[in-house]
């Protein structure tokens, strides 16, 4: 065997799934290796890495002056090129068997990436000792990811929900029809949670609390029995920590308008859908993904919006790596569904 096809074979080719919130890598062989938080904790003096992903998450608002927590993504791209290369670069050591050879990368991006933005990201993952890099529109890994025949002559429709961005796309013979990417997420949400427990209740809470209210009691629809819970935070007039009971009323109301511009994008797509593939959605319906579609009631609220069948995927966090890792497995079938330069 020539050693080029050596070091190919030797190489543990990667699926990275590069999210706002999280990154889940796959490793060609071996599935879903990595699920960490997307963020970096530094040493400000020297720039020395203190933690990464989870325990880095468990140090965000707890740090001391000389110590920053970095969440190198936004909106679903890079934001701080030196901590996300420094992110990846810890992964890459982490799932890599052999350091000699670099492996090749299949990179998950928003559909609406920009060119400068598809640079950035290949040109982090390439410094972080990536030998090649491909990249991929996240919605249609996604419908990859939960089995829709993306090459076949039929429509399928994905909403793919993450940390900064919800992706939405008409999916037909390897390309995306129609899309519409929006930067509202998850993260938008606990933004107005955060907004609207200062405004009502005086009291600052930190993102981590957002996101535990948000999954405890956010909802996009009434609930047949509403449910409430403690929320933990500092009263902004006297200073010292307070605790109040908040429920999923309130909360709805808070997230409104994020979920309301999910929805309305959604909405958007669907109007700009050709015809037959329009037939096809009415006939096989709209499938979300991303961990916002978790949210309590949103498949429903989509449903009575749009009057088509929509359904939350199995294990709808890994949709798109698992779609990712299907490329790379199978390289040559999907070659197709990657984006160009």
């Amino acid at each position: 065997m020539p050693l080029f096809s050596f070091g190919r074979y030797l190489a543990s080719d990667i699926a990275m799934d590069l999210g706002t919130a999280n990154t889940l890598v796959y490793v060609k062989g071996r599935g879903i290796v990595v699920r960490e938080p997307s963020v970096v904790a530094i040493h400000k003096n020297d720039g020395r890495v203190a933690a990464i992903g989870r325990e880095a998450r468990e140090m965000m608002g707890k740090t001391h002056g000389k110590m920053d927590v970095i969440r190198p993504m936004r909106h679903g791209v890079i934001d701080d090129d030196e901590v996300a290369e420094i992110m990846i670069r810890s992964l890459l050591r982490s799932v890599t068997k052999n350091r000699l050879i670099r492996p090749r990368a299949i990179v998950c991006v928003p559909s609406g990436v920009t060119k400068s933005e598809k640079r950035i990201i290949r040109d982090a993952a390439e410094h972080a000792g990536c030998r090649e890099v491909h990249l991929i529109a996240e919605p249609m890994a996604a419908a990859l990811g939960v089995g829709l025949p993306v090459n076949d002559a039929v429509g399928s429709m994905v909403i793919d929900i993450g940390g900064g961005t919800t992706e939405i796309a008409v999916i037909s013979l390897s390309g995306i029809v129609t899309d519409t990417s929006i930067r509202v997420g998850g993260d938008e949400m606990d933004d107005t949670i955060v907004q609207f427990m200062r405004r009502n209740y005086n009291l600052l809470i930190g993102d981590r609390m957002a996101e535990e209210i948000k999954m405890k009691v956010g909802s996009a629809v009434p609930l047949e029995q509403e449910v409430s819970m403690i929320a933990k935070g500092r009263d902004l007039v006297a200073g010292i920590p307070k605790a109040i009971e908040i429920n999923s009323v309130e909360i709805r109301e808070a997230i409104a308008e994020p979920v309301g511009q999910i929805v309305d994008a959604g909405k958007l797509s669907l109007e700009k859908t050709p015809p037959m593939l329009s037939a096809d959605i009415r006939d096989r319906g709209i499938i979300l993904t991303g961990g916002g579609s978790m949210l309590r009631g949103l498949d429903q609220r989509l449903r009575e919006e749009t009057s088509l069948p929509v359904s939350v995927a199995e294990d709808p966090l890994t949709c798109v790596v698992r779609g990712t890792g299907l490329v790379l497995d199978h390289f040559e079938k999907y070659e197709a569904v990657l984006l160009k330069n």
